[in-house]
């Protein structure tokens, strides 16, 4: 999984305080990616229009 260059400036979520990841690397190539949250299974998926899509 790669993590991407955060921008400059802004607040620090922006800096790079926090981890960013690249959607495609979670979804390898694919248009969807299952995350586990303790108990909770959530699909992450990207539309053919380039958004992302959290459903549960």
């Amino acid at each position: 999984m790669t993590r991407t260059a955060p921008s400059a400036g802004g607040d620090a979520k922006e800096r790079g305080d926090v981890p960013t990841y690249d959607a495609r690397d979670l979804i390898r190539g694919g248009v969807q990616a299952r995350i586990v949250l303790d108990t909770q299974v959530y699909w992450l998926r990207i539309t053919r229009a380039g958004k992302l899509i959290l459903t549960k």
